[in-house]
């Protein structure tokens, strides 16, 4: 099985990034939920479980999950009670979201209501200023064709004092376990891609995606350069994947006491 050189090389710039993830997401989407529990040997849901409880949402606050997928995230989060709204640039997420939501989550719904999703880019995001008390994603910053701009925007819709927190892999410092990772991402990825789609590049994007990911640390630095405060990051199954926690720091309530 030989790569198509078109994955490498469609990661070189922003504009190739983003045309090469919107196909790829829009392909994998039925599938995703399947995916995302093979290649995690089902701890993908304890993953996400975990950072909702560190959220320490409450009842009403107002909540973004960006890159929602089928909208794992923001279900936990509403049922905490939040009002919720999930965003995906991949149209067909979003309605497999909705028909979860319609099907499934209205009969236990009691607090904060059913998610609003919506089709939107999270490097240009349809809100106003200040207007999220958390925001949450999944996978989300290693996908975007422009970290900064993501970030940017993040702390942007946030109140100031409100939470941001991201689940995402790492990508680990030692080459040797680094190597280790990748690889075993690269044979599980291209078999499943094969035996899914015929196509062996298909989850091939997820190691190449994590070779030009900065990693925990330099995410670390950017929220801080991008104004947010108490920015870390939780290892997770042994520093493979991490959890990140920021909050939008309080300027605007500075400039106005």
């Amino acid at each position: 099985m030989t790569e198509r050189p078109d994955l490498r090389t469609s990661l070189d710039t922003p504009a190739g990034k983003r045309r090469y993830v919107r196909r790829l997401f829009a392909t994998i989407a039925d599938r995703y939920d399947l995916i995302t529990g093979v290649l995690s040997y089902g701890a993908d849901a304890r993953w996400k479980r975990r950072l909702v409880s560190m959220t320490g949402a409450a009842p009403g606050a107002r909540a973004l999950d960006l890159a929602c997928g089928t909208g794992d995230i923001a279900f936990a989060l509403a049922a905490r009670g939040a009002r919720v709204t999930g965003l995906d640039v991949t149209q067909r997420m979003i309605e497999l979201a909705q028909k979860r939501g319609t099907v499934t989550f209205l009969q236990n719904a009691k607090k904060g209501g059913c998610p609003l999703f919506l089709v939107a880019d999270m490097l240009a995001l349809p809100f106003e200023d200040s207007c999220f008390d958390l925001v949450t994603t999944g996978y989300g910053i290693r996908n975007v064709p422009d970290i900064d701009t993501a970030l940017a925007e993040i702390r942007r819709v946030l109140r100031p004092g409100g939470r941001f927190l991201s689940l995402d892999f790492n990508r680990p410092s030692n080459a040797l376990v680094r190597g280790v990772y990748l690889g075993y991402l690269t044979v599980v990825g291209s078999t499943l891609g094969w035996i899914l789609h015929r196509d062996p590049d298909t989850y091939r994007y997820i190691p190449e995606s994590i070779r030009r990911y900065p990693g925990a640390e330099a995410i670390v630095d950017q929220l801080a350069a991008h104004g947010f405060d108490g920015a870390r990051y939780l290892p997770v199954l042994g520093g493979l994947m991490a959890i990140h926690s920021a909050s939008a720091a309080r300027t605007a309530d500075k400039a106005a006491s």
